[in-house]
């Protein structure tokens, strides 16, 4: 699927979810409904089977719709970079994954590196707030931001959980094969330089 088609559905969906929570009228919903079928049908091709699934996807998100939220955190350790190899697929990721309501943000990135990696962490600077879309991360079917924090260990020590079997610290000039969907190695690199240098300015697109 070509990036434009992707971002025109997901565009499209969201502007059908929107209209659905806010209409009045029931000729609008009818509106609404086929532009979100065809969403469906532009992401889903000549298959029922996948614009029915995509729609049942869509139809929990209510509300105004935005973009998720995904948190991830960069601890360095004499130098080193700690990451954790995902079970789901076998590569290595800074760690993190989606913030949970009711959690403010240091708080998701902080729960997500213990619950990972095992190590008590402090979030310490909010170093870049990206759209997924622009960074190499691959097609995805919502429209995401990822937010990369510097942490500090305060505590604990390394273990897997059920989402990670590995759990290692790297030289930024030695990374193992990465889990491209959730961090990249330029992202890794981004993250020493605003280790080596606290003052850089935090990045956004």
């Amino acid at each position: 699927m070509a990036e434009l088609e992707l971002r025109i559905a997901r565009r499209l969906q969201a502007l059908a979810r929107t209209g659905l929570h806010f209409c009045v009228s029931e000729y609008d919903r009818e509106r609404y409904e086929q532009v979100e079928q065809l969403a469906a049908e532009l992401l889903g091709g000549e298959s029922r089977i996948d614009r029915d699934r995509l729609r049942a996807l869509w139809s929990r998100e209510e509300g105004y719709v935005t973009p998720k939220i995904e948190v991830r955190g960069a601890v360095f350790r004499d130098g080193r970079v700690l990451l954790v190899r995902e079970r789901a697929d076998g590569l290595w990721t800074l760690p993190g994954g989606w913030a949970d309501v009711n959690e403010s943000p240091s708080q998701s990135i902080e729960k997500e590196i213990e619950q990972e990696s095992g190590f008590r962490t402090r979030a310490v600077k909010l170093a870049a707030l990206y759209d997924r879309s622009l960074h190499g991360h691959g097609e995805y079917l919502f429209h995401a931001w990822k937010a990369f924090f510097l942490c500090e260990i305060t505590g604990g020590e390394a273990r897997g959980s059920y989402e990670t079997e590995g759990v290692a610290f790297f030289e930024t000039s030695a990374l193992p094969p990465m889990s491209l969907g959730r961090s990249t190695p330029r992202q890794v690199l981004r993250m020493q330089a605003h280790w080596l240098d606290p003052s850089l300015p935090a990045e956004f697109d």
